[in-house]
């Protein structure tokens, strides 16, 4: 059964290029980390939407099949679709994430990643703690063959062990050819079976216990 779910769920267009799929990443990933190295304190958070907006035109990336989310401060509390309050402007010490889902030459890509500026050691030690369970969970999935539910079973674990709280909403899901969704719109999470590289993406959004912020990281499996 699981195999057959697997087969079901991991389905392409009958013309699927996976080398284009990794050239959409690595695009979505570059037009991240630009439009990171210009958002500085004193930015308001929609001028930091509007900058990335622009971008993504500029790269012939502007349609998505996912909304662009440029979280500021305690917005980064908001989890995925969830509009962000207004007004919020990026503080000396403080966090920040972007989460894209361009399509380019009708290949999706989503990326997702954690920035700081200033000196707050616990949100510096967020930026780096997303990108390490995330990066942890992985190899267990190389290593191990984990199904979709175990790579969050060992998320929550690793959270926990580092200080933070996992949050589940953000669960993983397919990438494709555009759209992923007529193909298979269910959640990594729930997945029976090891999920084939280069195919689903895994989310991790790790939480402050106590303050209001959160760090989050995503990507393909690869």
């Amino acid at each position: 059964m699981n195999t057959e779910l697997r087969v079901l769920h991991e389905r392409n267009g009958d013309s699927y290029d996976f080398d284009l799929m990794l050239e959409t990443r690595e695009r979505t990933r570059g037009v991240i980390r630009d439009v990171a190295a210009q958002i500085v304190p004193g930015m308001a958070e929609e001028d930091a939407l509007a900058l990335m907006r622009q971008t993504l035109k500029a790269r012939n990336m502007q349609r998505g099949w996912h909304g662009i989310h440029v979280r500021f401060g305690s917005n980064t509390l908001k989890t995925f679709g969830k509009p962000s309050e207004p007004g919020v402007v990026l503080r000396e010490n403080d966090i920040f994430f972007i989460d894209i889902g361009p399509v380019w030459r009708g290949y999706e890509g989503d990326g997702g990643e954690t920035f700081t500026v200033g000196s707050d050691p616990e949100m510096l030690k967020a930026a780096a703690d997303v990108r390490a369970v995330f990066d942890t969970v992985r190899d267990a999935w190389l290593r191990e063959g984990l199904t979709g539910a175990e790579l969050y079973r060992h998320a929550q674990a690793q959270a926990k062990a580092l200080g933070w709280e996992l949050n589940l909403d953000m669960s993983g899901h397919r990438l494709s050819d555009f759209p992923h969704a007529v193909k298979f719109d269910g959640a990594l999470l729930d997945a029976p079976y090891t999920p084939t590289s280069g195919l689903w993406v895994l989310e991790i959004q790790i939480r402050h216990p106590a303050r209001p912020f959160s760090a989050f990281y995503e990507d393909l499996l690869l």
